[in-house]
């Protein structure tokens, strides 16, 4: 190969925290013109003839008068890229300055992070696609790169932008490039095709509409695709020919890749998906928009396990974009950043919202009647708004009988071979196991030798069954993690569903039912609270206008929050106890999980950083111990580097090993920012 003096610097694409920095190569002739920063290469790395996937990030030439010192620092030879994979740019700067910047926020790789952002190529698709763009930049035809602002007439909705908030709040927010703290509309919207939506989908639509008619594209981020399914709906009715581009885990690859590839092109356009939308390609990038940002969902299970409301505040720093954090109910984390004033609120013009009503809060003479799982009162209302239209009742559990116990010491029943727990697939059906399903037709209590067991918590099968006999002739529906229903009609029926898979309703439920409250709050984490109030927030919002919500079993200051429709006061009293005890988010926090010489050692490393509150080590499991690093957020950048650092070390301990030796593999692992850690 012919040396040309040119100089990629490329990222190496491996999890491996010792390689998650540039490494430079040289370009040879022959790829002189194919080799631009955001394409993918493959070079060769160490011995063997070995080679490796990797991004250029920059091509510079070391012997030009603007070559800074380190990029003429090294005068040896380098090695050759061996080959580029493609000529598409896929990673973008902007992408690439997003993905550095968490992964060095949460001490990750950004390889880590670029892998959630760029797609598994597609060859078939990726050919396709760089055959159009080389045919539109041959066109002498002028291609315009700008989508002027949609005229009035185009709009098929007959509401005016932005209905039901103040004027002028939400096109200050997007022309000025604001940060926003909406408080959603809790109501239905009716489309043209008859099917019906939340009017937080159509608010979503709107600003997505609003961005691109000032010439920028718009980054929409739902929890599933349940909510994608609606905002495309609200989309498609208000600007269907605007570029939409829906990008999501459930997609075919080719489909996937294919929308990626989109965004990519030098036009607005509007991107719509799941937590990894928020590190989307967009040209000129004016709005991100987050639905609920509060929802488990957000939640990257992958390392470096970086929150989506985290990315976004990141980027709208990076790119100067608008930033619209919407919701029924309100986030911790959101109402900190309000009270720092880093976020304006934005409430709706008028005080609407459904009409709550706390069984705790009425006068029930009879005790047992006040115990029931269903009060009477929330019997009476759901018997009189069935003659009318659907009744929602929200449950804690999908299954028939989640939850056994013994009859007669009253503990929970548990499995013979692996100690999960018991629970009923049906009425018929032979106790079984949750965990690894053996049958436990045989039981005996390990406590005090019964062999009975009785129901201790009631699924939707269990529920329906249940109802089904309680109101005879009425249609009964189930809609959980196993039945998927999306939409319901207007006619009446009893729609038993868990927590965030209710249907959507045509006009509305005529009577909503919330159930297992306690169930629900008895959950051990920190965000038990905000959790609850978002899920029966989001199924209240599902009521038609007037009809009541009854909220069962549940009392205190998460029922006042929702009867008057102030989650903005609970999240910040929740806020307040977190500052009082040094909870997250108040500050943050880091788990760091490994052996205990390991762990010690990157505790050490952290005494050089003041102001840390470390609690542990404990003992975890398989011999592992964890520590948790209480930390301000200035000191964020210092404990990342510092545990950065000690992940390195402690990964390079694996080398490949000698003949008849044996090298463990790295074992220490970091998280920052876990939101079930405390």
């Amino acid at each position: 190969m012919t040396h040309t003096g040119l100089v990629a610097r490329v990222l190496i694409d491996s999890p491996l925290p010792q390689l998650d920095h540039l490494f430079d190569y040289g370009v040879p002739a022959e790829l002189v013109g194919q080799v631009a920063a955001g394409v993918r290469v493959k070079v060769p790395f160490r011995s063997g003839a070995r080679v490796v996937d990797a991004y250029v990030i920059e091509v510079f030439d070391p012997r030009a008068e603007s070559a800074s010192e380190t990029d003429a620092a090294f005068r040896g030879a380098l090695s050759p890229l061996d080959s580029v994979v493609s000529t598409a740019v896929v990673l973008t700067p902007a992408v690439w300055k997003l993905a550095r910047r968490l992964a060095d926020r949460a001490a990750g790789t950004a390889s880590d992070i670029i892998r959630l952002a760029v797609p598994p190529r597609q060859v078939r698709v990726e050919k396709v696609w760089l055959a159009a763009q080389a045919s539109a930049a041959a066109s002498p035809a002028e291609v315009e790169t700008t989508i002027p602002a949609p005229e009035p007439t185009s709009i098929a909705l007959a509401t005016p932008a932005f209905v039901g908030y103040p004027t002028g709040r939400l096109d200050t927010a997007i022309m000025e490039q604001h940060r926003v703290a909406v408080a959603a509309i809790p109501e239905l919207v009716q489309l043209d095709d008859g099917s019906t939506i939340g009017r937080w989908a159509q608010t979503l639509a709107e600003l997505a509409v609003a961005t691109v008619g000032t010439g920028h594209s718009a980054i929409l981020c739902v929890p599933d695709f349940r909510d994608q399914d609606q905002v495309q709906a609200a989309l498609g009715q208000l600007a269907p020919m605007l570029p939409l581009s829906r990008v999501d885990a459930r997609q075919p690859n080719p489909d996937r890749y294919r929308a990626f590839l989109a965004c990519l092109e030098p036009a607005p356009r509007i991107i719509l998906g799941n937590r990894s939308a928020v590190y989307a390609p967009a040209h000129r990038l004016g709005l991100i928009a987050v639905w609920d940002d509060g929802d488990p969902l957000y939640t990257e299970p992958l390392s470096p396990y970086v929150n989506t409301r985290d990315a976004a505040l990141v980027r709208q720093q990076d790119s100067s974009c608008a930033l619209v954090l919407l919701g029924h109910s309100r986030s911790v984390e959101t109402q900190r950043l309000v009270e720092l004033n880093y976020l304006t609120e934005v409430n709706p013009a008028a005080d609407r919202h459904p009409r709550i009503i706390p069984t705790d809060f009425q006068s029930e003479p009879d005790q047992q009647a006040r115990a029931a799982r269903i009060p009477s009162a929330a019997w009476q209302a759901a018997r009189e708004a069935l003659a009318h239209g659907p009744v929602l009742v929200q449950v804690a559990s999908p299954g028939y009988a989640p939850m056994l116990a013994c009859q007669g010491c009253k503990k929970a029943a548990r499995c013979t071979h692996c100690q999960g727990p018991l629970g009923l697939k049906s009425a018929s059906a032979v106790p079984s196991c949750r965990w690894c399903g053996a049958l436990a037709a045989g039981w005996t209590c390990a406590h005090c030798e019964s062999t009975k067991l009785r129901v201790v918590t009631l699924g939707t099968g269990r529920t329906a069954e249940e109802l089904g006999r309680a109101f005879p002739g009425a249609r009964v529906i189930v809609a959980d993690g196993e039945h998927t229903i999306q939409t319901l009609s207007a006619q009446p029926a009893l729609v038993i569903a868990t927590r965030g898979a209710e249907p959507v309703p045509t006009g509305g439920y005529h009577a909503i039912l919330i159930l297992d409250g306690e169930r629900m709050l008895a959950r051990e984490s920190l965000r038990v609270g905000e959790d609850c109030l978002r899920w029966w927030a989001n199924a209240a919002a599902l009521a038609a206008p007037g009809a009541p919500v009854l909220l069962a079993g549940v009392g205190g200051a998460l029922a006042r929050a929702l009867n008057a429709w102030r989650p903005d006061i609970f999240a910040a009293s929740e806020l307040a106890d977190r500052r009082q005890l040094r909870f997250p988010p108040a500050v943050r926090v880091a788990s760091v999980t490994g052996t205990p010489a390991d762990v010690d050692a990157a505790l050490t490393d952290l005494g050089a950083v003041a102001g840390l509150d470390i609690l542990g080590p404990v003992d975890t499991e398989a011999s592992l111990v964890r520590a948790v690093v209480r930390f301000g957020y200035a000191r964020g950048d210092e404990v990342a580097h510092a545990l950065k650092a000690a992940v390195v070390r402690n990964a390079a301990k694996r080398r490949k090993p000698k003949s008849g030796s044996f090298q463990p593999a790295p074992t220490l692992k970091v998280r920052f920012d876990d939101p079930e850690l405390l």
